[in-house]
């Protein structure tokens, strides 16, 4: 793992807490990274191969998502090593014992993500009183349920076709990994006459250039079934995803799947992330240099933290909706416009966006 120094700066994080109990076999990792605009909102994610660093750089991910969607919540995130296919009571054990050992943090509020959902959720509530992203029996905004973060991807589809990027009529797109953001991704686009022709999950890849079903395909994820167990189309590995020739590529899983190493393999014109920091540093500079502009993570997937911030307070589904849809499409555009105006690569213009409003939310705090 990188030093822990070189996550430091003028921003956070604010709390790093390891977390370690012998006789469950509990080990996780709690990073509250800026609160200046309010308690920190993060998910918890839940993987065997999850790292301290990894928790670094979605905590960091979050403030700049909070703060570039203009909520009142600075950002965290949390993560738990451990297998979230595991057995279902001892995952439940695991989970209420991460909820017990973070009460404490009252300035982090835990929500889902990679590994845990509602259900979880609901339980880190009933030790902690305090989560987002619950059941609606509970009062929550079911947010992978409604495809809240796939929602906002899809806006920020539509805000880069206003700018004259791309058109969605007919575009061909490529989903890597097909879950939970993935899936509603997929669905929306295809609404607004978008063509699927690739999906991926942790089983292999799905390619159809004549496109895909998405409703069925949902419907064979939905029975417990893989991409590869879609009735036609050509099966392959997971990486097979990479190269596919497409117009809109959309990673939806885990971080760094687009490295300096694979990033010539990438065939598209307009990259929309779903996933948290899914593509490195280093190849994100490499997309410039060729003219493959990228929507960054905190920008385009911010539709579950604004749903979530949206249910914090009482808020509805409609209004959930309502918000993401405000929110994403002002911040794509501004950020075109920002990277446009300046030469400089998306990111950049995102980052800074972000970083002057979680500065002047800062400078109305009493720090030290």
């Amino acid at each position: 793992m990188s030093d822990a120094k070189s996550f430091i700066d003028d921003l956070g994080p604010a709390k790093i807490i390891q977390i370690y109990e012998p006789g469950l076999s509990l080990r996780a990792v709690l990073v509250v990274d800026n609160v200046a605009a309010g308690p920190a909102i993060g998910g918890v994610r839940m993987a065997a191969d999850v790292t301290t660093e990894e928790c670094f750089r979605l905590a960091r991910a979050m403030t700049l998502k909070n703060a570039a969607a203009g909520l009142p919540h600075g950002g965290g995130k949390s993560v738990i090593v451990a297998d979230p296919k595991q057995d279902p009571e001892r995952k439940e054990q695991l989970v209420r014992a991460f909820a017990r050992a973070i009460e404490p943090i009252t300035d982090y509020i835990p929500g889902p993500d990679m590994g845990t959902n509602e259900t979880a959720m609901a339980w880190v509530r009933d030790e902690i009183g305090r989560a987002v992203g619950l059941p609606p029996e509970l009062g929550g905004i079911p947010l992978d349920e409604i495809g809240a973060t796939g929602f906002g991807v899809t806006i920020a589809a539509e805000a880069a076709e206003q700018a004259g990027m791309i058109e969605l009529r007919n575009a061909r797109i490529a989903v890597q990994g097909f879950g939970s953001v993935g899936t509603h991704a997929a669905r929306f686009l295809a609404e607004r006459g978008a063509v699927l022709v690739a999906a991926s999950d942790s089983k292999g890849t799905l390619i159809d250039p004549d496109g895909i079903d998405v409703a069925k395909l949902i419907a064979v994820k939905k029975e417990g079934g893989a991409v590869s167990d879609y009735a036609s189309g050509a099966k392959s590995d997971v990486e097979a995803i990479i190269d596919v020739a497409c117009d809109i590529w959309i990673p939806a899983a885990r971080p760094d799947v687009i490295r300096a190493d694979n990033v010539a393999l990438l065939d598209t014109k307009l990259v929309i992330e779903g996933a948290n920091i899914p593509v490195t540093s280093e190849a994100e500079a490499v997309l410039h240099d060729r003219g493959v502009p990228v929507i960054p993570d905190f920008i385009a997937n911010a539709g579950g933290v604004i749903a979530g911030a949206v249910e914090y307070r009482g808020g509805t589904e409609r209004q959930a909706f309502d918000m993401i849809a405000e929110k994403i499409e002002a911040n794509v555009k501004e950020v075109i416009e920002d990277f446009r105006d300046r030469r400089i690569a998306p990111r950049q213009a995102a980052e800074d966006m972000a970083r002057r409003r979680v500065q002047r939310a800062m400078n109305y705090r009493r720090w030290g």
